[in-house]
């Protein structure tokens, strides 16, 4: 996939889809401009300053100058190869390039990446850059549907363009424009959820709920599906079922993003 990025549509067990743009070479390259140009920074000035501690402290300089660039071989490996799990845990499978061209790395089952999956794609990366550029990942891409590097298909993962980020206003439109009432005070779902253990829920669980609000007024189903998603929720909270109406299913929902993102 060289040219138009592609749409990957994942179906969750809810009977939500998640719609996924995924990114194409062009997008992933300038990612990793961006990333190859902080690394070598970094780098730069790491290397200057222990070439300046440490070389003093040696009488003899060809002991020294071993020494010194046997620790800046395994600094460069450290921060190569540990540079990307360090953001992509951080930022949510992101890196400083990644953000800069609105793209991210995830689940090829649609939920975020975890520190096993960025691990495995990490290491793999150094294959990938065989024999030099990225030489050998290139030519997997290229020949990959999904344009997938090698430490991509190790690690099942997939590069997908960053989703506009869920605000407070949005979720309120979200919420109140497809129920018959356009604007209402907070209500008893909104009181009940507020005593909730949201952080008992994971983000693949938060993810599921903000495609629902995002998405509330197109689907057909949406009464249906915000039931059975606050079942979910409810239930991985460890909560006994049905606590609100099911009329109120969707302000409960959007209550529960809400606490998990801002208070």
């Amino acid at each position: 996939m060289t040219a138009p990025d592609e749409f990957l549509n994942i179906d969750t067990p809810e009977n939500v889809v998640f719609g996924y743009e995924v990114v194409g070479i062009g997008s992933r390259f300038l990612a990793a401009l961006v990333d190859t140009a902080i690394i070598g920074l970094l780098l730069l000035a790491a290397n200057a300053i222990l070439i300046f501690v440490l070389l003093g402290g040696f009488d003899s300089p060809g002991m020294g100058n071993s020494f010194v660039v046997a620790l800046l071989s395994l600094i460069s490996f450290a921060f190569f190869w540990g540079y990307y799990i360090f953001f992509e845990m951080r930022w949510n499978g992101s890196s400083p390039g990644k953000r800069q061209v609105g793209i991210r790395v995830i689940r090829a089952d649609g939920t975020p990446i975890t520190l096993a999956e960025s691990v495995i794609r990490n290491l793999v990366r150094l294959v990938d850059f065989l024999p030099g550029a990225y030489g050998l990942g290139l030519v997997v891409m290229f020949a990959d549907s999904k344009a997938r590097r090698l430490g991509d298909m190790a690690a099942n993962t997939l590069v997908v363009r960053e989703q506009t980020a869920v605000t407070l206003e949005s979720l309120g439109k979200a919420a109140t424009s497809a129920d018959p009432v356009v604007s209402r005070a907070p209500g008893k779902a909104e009181m009940e959820a507020a005593k909730w253990p949201v952080d008992k829920l994971t983000e693949a669980d938060i993810q599921l709920a903000e495609s629902l609000l995002q998405r509330y007024n197109e689907l057909p189903n949406g009464f249906t599906l915000a039931n059975q998603i606050l079942n979910r929720l409810v239930e991985r909270m460890e909560l006994p079922s049905n606590p609100v109406k099911p009329s109120e299913a969707i302000y409960a929902i959007k209550r529960i993003v809400q606490i998990y993102h801002y208070d």
